[in-house]
């Protein structure tokens, strides 16, 4: 019950705010430059930001300089397992944009990558020859279909995100991501919610210690180190909708999206 009424709160929320961003057209992908993304809650998002950076401090950022002093190959199997986990979403979204060949692609990366791979540990589908591509996700489908971001978001723990990102975000817990439907939303007897959480968990470890010195040097040569983060969060997110970088590096791919899909 806390859990839907969570998600209503949020859906209402980032409605309102897409509401407000205006209806003149400004909502069309290709108007979407990332320095005209409204801050409509500039006071809910500065707080929101603060206390993210609090529990960042206190939680993510110490748990993650251990992290990094695992081993590569260890470091590397759970971000292969994450990213094979990512696919759940990517290929259901790789349909709803009209790129068949990519959710082939992707579900053949998935299926090598959960068997052959060890539960994706290891990158076999690579190794195949299958290529590695950019995530997608529901955000970025509505996207493509014209749906512009309205305002700029901070969400409580989640981090950045916009208005459309956030209502989509929603269909992730309704029937969008096959990982959540089968640890959280049925009772198997094979995973269960801790699953799920725990993913979440360990891919936001993952994603800080990944950008452990870019964030760290970010923070220390900001004048406002909350608007750095948001215009490096949004061009991010405007670069992953166009696609404009569609071949990834394996080796370079932290992703502001992990902790959202």
């Amino acid at each position: 019950m806390l859990r839907k009424f969570v998600i209503i709160l949020i859906t209402t929320f980032a409605l309102v705010s897409n509401s407000n961003a205006g209806s003149d057209g400004d909502l069309i992908l290709k108007k979407n430059n990332p320095s005209e993304i409204e801050d409509c809650f500039v006071g809910f998002n500065r707080a929101s930001f603060a206390l993210n950076q609090g529990l960042d401090k206190i939680v993510f950022k110490p748990v993650a300089s251990v992290y990094r002093k695992l081993p590569s190959p260890v470091k590397t199997g759970v971000s292969n397992s994450l990213d094979n986990l990512s696919n759940l979403v990517t290929i259901p979204n790789n349909l709803l944009q009209g790129d068949f060949a990519l959710a082939g692609i992707n579900t053949g990366r998935f299926l090598i990558n959960t068997t052959v791979g060890v539960l994706g540990f290891v990158d076999m589908a690579e190794y195949l020859g299958f290529s590695k591509y950019e995530k997608e996700d529901y955000g970025q489908s509505l996207a493509k279909h014209g749906v512009g971001p309205g305002c700029y978001i901070v969400l409580p723990v989640l981090g950045p995100s916009t208005a459309r990102d956030t209502v989509a975000s929603v269909i992730n817990f309704t029937g969008g991501d096959a990982w959540y439907n089968v640890t959280v939303a049925n009772d198997t007897h094979y995973f269960s919610d801790i699953d799920y959480y725990s993913s979440k968990v360990t891919a936001g470890v993952d994603f800080r210690g990944k950008n452990f010195d870019s964030l760290e040097n970010l923070e220390k040569n900001s004048l406002d180190f909350y608007a750095s983060v948001k215009s490096l969060y949004l061009q991010d997110r405007q670069q992953k909708i166009l696609n404009t970088k569609k071949i990834i590096d394996t080796q370079n791919d932290g992703d502001w999206e992990e902790l959202d899909n």
